[in-house]
């Protein structure tokens, strides 16, 4: 079985090494768990050479390569610096809706400026009784002159407090229920609003997540993004796209623990052999990197039948479930293999294990994803 990722020769892979060598990506990668911050001038020099906005149209000042060929450089960020890097080479995708749906000026103004690494904008969608159930938002946009007031709490919000403005989903007053989560765009120094830190996450630190408040604050009606009520679905395809990008990201941190713990077993002696000589520790290994294989070729057809305008929903749900459990799994035996140094920050695998664990939570839980496949396996009063 070779060592070398799975993933197919493109010219991106050159660039991405050429780019984490020179910004030192691996080391910060370190650094940001320890002392956890926004990475400005990280974000910039992605931006600098290209790595933001991998998929996003040349329109909007992306580079505008294909899904797979996207997904093969978010592989090689996350197995050469880690997730941190290939998260933020996303967050043009994650502000897509922006791009698509905003008008031209708000385009000019803040989405072309993240693909630059300029400006932050983050996304708000979960509140303290609105996680996977996005339809139970109670954010309120009440109409008023020319815009909108702004009453609710957003929860759990990555760049909380570094996020220069914020996509925020809520209710505009008065609309049909069914027809009434809006998307704004929110300067996040308007008056009223209130942000927070939470307590240090587990892994990515650097997001710095927390709580944001909106106490009746006054947004300009051309912040509004798109119609009224259409906010899920501008989402919708975004949050597939997504899924299956996210997948590459976690599959390429645990290739990197993989590799390392392939070098490792087969030097380290134990009982007077190798430790890759021991069966125990050889064929879980074996295993490992089959799965995590099997897993990328799943994620790069995924992304394919993406590309070329199929409904994937189901197939894209499955990929970032199956990516992040492999993953996980490969992670955990690099820590295992690896003994007490292993259970330890000297190495990167604890970081590495703890970034990719979020993947279960993030952006779909495992069972919401599980539960999207399902739904386009049988009619909705037959599916779960």
């Amino acid at each position: 079985m070779e060592h070398g990722p799975p993933t197919p020769p493109d010219p991106i892979s050159e660039e991405v090494r050429t780019a984490v060598e020179r910004l030192a990506l691996a080391k910060r990668y370190r650094e940001l768990d320890r002392r956890p911050e926004f990475p400005w001038k990280e974000f910039r020099g992605l931006g600098e050479a290209g790595l933001l906005g991998l998929r996003t149209p040349e329109r909007f000042g992306g580079r505008g390569l294909s899904l797979p060929r996207a997904g093969i450089g978010l592989f090689e960020l996350a197995y050469r610096s880690g997730t941190a890097f290939a998260k933020l080479s996303l967050q043009p995708e994650f502000s897509g809706v922006l791009a698509e749906h905003g008008p031209p000026e708000l385009v000019d103004e803040w989405f072309r400026p993240i693909v630059r690494g300029e400006r932050l904008v983050g996304n708000q969608i979960t509140e303290p009784g609105a996680g996977s159930d996005a339809t139970a938002l109670a954010l309120v946009a009440r109409p008023e002159g020319d815009g909108y007031r702004l009453t609710g709490t957003k929860s759990e919000a990555a760049f909380a407090v570094d996020a220069q403005a914020a996509l925020v989903y809520g209710r505009v007053e008065g609309a049909e229920p069914h027809a009434s989560i809006t998307a704004f765009l929110v300067p996040q120094d308007l008056p009223g609003i209130r942000r927070a830190q939470d307590e240090l996450d587990l892994g990515e630190r650097w997001q710095r997540r927390g709580q944001v408040v909106y106490d009746s604050v006054e947004v300009p009606r051309r912040f509004r993004i798109g119609d009224v009520g259409a906010a899920f679905g501008y989402v919708r395809e975004e949050f597939t796209r997504e899924r299956a990008l996210l997948a590459a990201i976690y599959l390429g941190a645990a290739w990197a623990s993989w590799e390392e713990t392939v070098r490792y077993v087969g030097t380290r002696v134990a009982f007077g052999k190798p430790l890759s000589a021991q069966e125990g520790v050889s064929f879980p290994l074996v295993e490992d990197g089959a799965r995590l294989e099997a897993a990328w070729l799943y994620v790069e057809k995924v992304l394919g039948r993406l590309d070329r305008g199929e409904d994937a929903d189901g197939p894209a749900a499955l990929a970032k479930w199956m990516a992040t459990e492999v993953a996980l799994e490969a992670i955990d035996h690099a820590i295992q293999f690896h003994g007490g140094r292993g259970y330890s920050g000297a190495l990167p695998h604890e970081q590495r294990w703890w970034d990719v664990r979020s993947g279960s939570i993030a952006h779909g839980p495992a069972e919401i994803m599980r539960l999207v496949a399902a739904r386009k396996l049988w009619p909705r009063r037959s599916a779960p």
